[in-house]
């Protein structure tokens, strides 16, 4: 089983940032940045990140968003990566973007962490961090391997 850890450390009014590591023998290797929506007790559908919590991540190969990544990630991309059994949640994928209007509760990637002068988050390069975790995920997931995610709060 290959576990990643997304942990939330910035919290804004309306979006929340983390980092995303991968958990190794050696410790933890940083992936990327993370932004989401903000963290709500009541979901408010489109504006709420996530619960904390493990979940299991498989690959999607249906629907508009995988159709939509297929053009744009011909040459990689088997499926999105989708997040199972999200309380209150269907179709959460790990995704590009780069403020908390792109998302709706779904974590986007990012190279780049950057605070707005509203004290809102952002990431930048999303593209290059989903081109750089992409294969890390897609390939162990096509192979029949486990990988899980587990989301805390700092």
């Amino acid at each position: 089983m290959i576990t990643y850890t997304l942990e939330r450390y910035g919290f804004g009014a309306d979006s929340t940032l983390g980092k995303l590591y991968q958990l190794t023998d050696e410790g933890r290797e940083l992936q990327c940045f993370t932004l989401e929506d903000e963290i709500r007790e009541i979901k408010v559908p489109g504006e709420t990140a996530i619960p904390a919590g493990t979940y299991e991540i498989k690959l999607r190969s249906e629907g508009g968003m995988h159709e939509k990544y297929l053009r744009k990630f011909l040459e990689m991309h088997r499926g999105m990566l989708w997040l199972q059994n999200v309380p209150d949640f269907e179709w959460v994928y790990l995704h590009i973007g780069n403020t908390d209007d792109d998302s709706l509760g779904c974590p986007l990637l990012g190279r780049v962490p950057n605070t707005s002068s509203d004290g809102e988050f952002r990431v930048y390069e999303s593209t290059a961090a989903y081109r750089e975790l992409y294969p890390k995920l897609a390939e162990p997931l096509a192979s029949g391997e486990r990988v899980v995610l587990e989301v805390t709060h700092k």
